[in-house]
């Protein structure tokens, strides 16, 4: 049974290629960075060398490492930065920076509001079947017919009741 290669056995211009292919080189550019790659070299070599290596599993695999690590920090960065503004709006808001004048603080509601979706409108029509102008014209007709003749009120002999 063949032993599973691990990042440690990645040579070290391996590990160097993947870095910068993760960082959002090329996948040429990133061959280029990490081996030693004469001016002799044509472009299509480059890149069939590039792809080649890019297509071994242990490279691929250390790769979608890299970029998870990379989109883990991303998502880490942003609720941090995200939580850290909506402590000071909250701080403003409610008077704990004495400094702010009131249209600051008012503008730091609003915008508190929006982080957590206080102003969305979510305006949904959909009228379940699709009518022409004439089906709809005689729909308003009917409806106007019955309002007048409940305006009307009962005829002589009826009950209200």
């Amino acid at each position: 049974m063949a032993k599973k290669k691990t990042v440690r056995d990645l040579t070290s211009k391996q590990r160097l290629f993947v870095r910068a292919w993760a960082s959002g080189m090329s996948l040429s550019d990133s061959y280029k960075e990490a081996f030693d790659v004469s001016d002799s070299t044509t472009a299509a070599s480059v890149h069939t060398l590039a792809s080649r290596l890019a297509s071994k599993v242990e490279i691929r695999s250390r790769y979608e490492q890299l970029i998870a690590e990379r989109d883990r920090q991303i998502a880490r960065t942003a609720v941090s930065r995200r939580d850290k503004l909506v402590n000071w709006l909250d701080d403003v808001v409610e008077g704990k920076m004495l400094e702010e004048p009131s249209a600051v603080r008012m503008r730091a509601a609003e915008l508190l509001g929006r982080s957590v979706g206080a102003f969305q409108e979510n305006l949904s029509i959909s009228s379940g079947s699709e009518k022409n102008a004439s089906e709809i014209a005689s729909e308003i007709e009917a409806l106007l017919v019955k309002s007048q003749t409940e305006e009307a009120g009962p005829e002589e002999g009826e009950e209200l009741h």
